[in-house]
């Protein structure tokens, strides 16, 4: 019996210092049916970027027309310049089976709950304000008031976890890998990523197949 299997959702907040980029890393490396939708934006290409691959390069008029008519799944500005996710590409990708991964920040989020009405939403949470210091202060690439802003932002994400689907605790990073493993595949099981499956079944069934 084929089985259609229709694309998840996958949505990973933290604050910044977290770990979340290497457990994405890692979740990318291990499954292949990740698909990653091409943003817009109104920032300049930087140097290699290509037009259409790496983003798609408009002007800030062309992307407040986009926005206007109802085109991004979910957009923001940052630092001057816009960014949003097309919501018909992200559609068809979902549509072909493919799962699309989100790694964006909790307003983003939200607004994709609102326009997408699907997906798994994992907040990834550091063990303590104090080891979350303890990292930004190792990575070396703050100054102090960019510390204590990434700090303040922090108390406010943590702020929004409640309505997530899942939390982990990134304390030992095999362990927050192992938890956001289970929760992907744990997502790819649910009934709305087959839904043609049990009438299928039944329909060969009630032909003694």
């Amino acid at each position: 019996m084929a089985r259609q299997r229709s694309g998840i959702v996958l949505v990973l907040c933290a604050p910044s210092g977290t770990g979340k980029t290497t457990l994405t890393k890692r979740l990318l490396a291990e499954f292949s049916r990740f698909a990653y939708s091409i943003s817009y934006t109104t920032r300049q290409p930087r140097t290699g970027e290509v037009n259409g691959r790496d983003y798609h390069f408009v002007t800030v008029a062309e992307f407040t027309r986009l926005r206007d008519e109802g085109f991004f799944a979910e957009w923001a500005e940052v630092h001057g310049n816009f960014y949003g996710t097309p919501l018909q590409a992200t559609l068809d990708m979902l549509r072909d089976g493919r799962d699309v991964i989100f790694d964006i920040d909790v307003q983003g989020a939200s607004q994709l709950r609102g326009s997408l009405r699907r997906g798994c939403y994992v907040f990834i949470l550091p063990p303590s304000r104090a080891e979350l210091e303890r990292r930004l202060r190792a990575r070396g690439t703050d100054d102090e008031p960019t510390i204590q802003r990434r700090l303040a932002n922090a108390a406010k994400e943590l702020d929004q976890a409640h309505w997530f689907n899942a939390w982990i605790v990134n304390e030992d990073l095999e362990t927050a890998y192992d938890e956001l493993r289970a929760a992907y595949i744990a997502a790819t099981l649910s009934p709305s990523c087959s839904p043609d499956l049990v009438g299928g079944l039944m329909e060969g069934w009630r032909e003694g197949r």
